[in-house]
């Protein structure tokens, strides 16, 4: 089923629903991890999961005769695979994610022809990171900057027209895929003001997205400003809220670094007067997690997006309180 039919549901019904994110498995890993982390949180019923994407990186290394091996390799492949994987073996809507980064729009037309085949009916469409040391994003050749170009080309496929047509050939096999996108409640990090940031989101919606899923967030005023400057802006489709748990003395500083996300003054102390006692960090996290999970839901956001990165144990306590 398609995520905005999910969602239409669960609002029409009154109850928050909740989806969670994994992470492909590294090269060379097998699959069973991802079913053994989907197995721990079924019992709640998932509305959904989001499979991530990632680029390509430059990979160099000496042969054993001392010449250079110098190739491009993904660190994490198989987002479709996995997609198709899940839905084949739990019925659950899967939502592969799509990126400009490192992909051509040719490629890009590959990966949705595939998804189409396997029978895939959502994408969750992103611009994707910078390489290390990029001082800014540069696409690939016959790439795009920007994910609302993205958005574009989804619709174009939905249309029927092929990645260097210029018309659409009524034979042509049309897509039909549902197109999620990303919001950032606290500003993009290369964004130029936050008002642009709305308007490029904006852009997105008006391309085709017909929901928002947002970075993950501390401060549930954040989020609740950044919808109130949605719906200003012309944006009435769904806003789904990005929420982590905070679990780790370290994620202090590499969740803001990662995410461009701050951190409470609140929750911050709190778990710096606890540095030393790793099980205490994890209670305060969860507990924050929780209040904030608790105040979403009586607003009557339709979904709450976990993202537990591979680590289920970290979202169980919330989900068993919720769900």
């Amino acid at each position: 089923m398609k995520v905005p039919q999910l969602i239409k549901e669960a609002l029409a019904a009154g109850k928050t629903r909740f989806a969670f994110e994994i992470l492909p498995p590294l090269k060379g890993d097998g699959i069973q991890p991802i079913f053994d982390s989907i197995d721990e949180l079924l019992p709640f019923d998932p509305a959904y999961i989001n499979i991530t994407c990632h680029r390509h990186t430059l990979k160099q290394s000496v042969r054993s005769d001392g010449t250079a091996d110098i190739h491009l390799e993904r660190r994490r492949p198989g987002t479709v695979g996995i997609a198709a994987a899940i839905e084949h073996k739990y019925g659950i809507a899967a939502v592969p994610h799509l990126i400009c980064a490192g992909e051509s729009k040719y490629s890009t037309e590959d990966q949705l022809i595939d998804m189409d085949f396997l029978g895939l009916e959502n994408v969750l469409v992103l611009r994707g990171d910078k390489l290390p040391g990029e001082m800014a994003f540069r696409p690939s050749r016959d790439g795009y900057s920007h994910a609302v170009d993205l958005v574009r080309q989804v619709m174009a496929m939905n249309r029927g027209l092929l990645a260097g047509r210029d018309s659409e050939n009524p034979a042509a096999r049309k897509t039909d895929f549902a197109v999620g996108v990303a919001g950032y409640p606290e500003t993009h990090a290369e964004a130029v003001s936050p008002e642009d940031d709305i308007i490029r989101l904006k852009e997105k919606v008006d391309a085709g997205a017909e929901y928002i899923v947002t970075q993950l967030f501390y401060d549930n005023r954040r989020f609740f400003d950044f919808v109130d400057k949605c719906r200003a802006a012309g944006i009435s489709v769904p806003i789904i809220p990005g929420i982590k748990p905070l679990t780790t003395i370290r994620q202090l500083s590499l969740l803001p670094a990662t995410f461009a996300c701050s951190i409470p003054a609140e929750l911050e102390q709190k778990t710096r007067a606890h540095a030393d006692d790793h099980a205490a960090v994890r209670t305060i996290g969860l507990e924050w997690c929780a209040t904030q999970c608790r105040e979403l839901i009586a607003a009557g956001v339709p979904v709450l997006h976990f993202f537990p990165n591979g680590r289920p144990a970290d979202i169980l306590p919330v989900l068993k309180a919720f769900f």
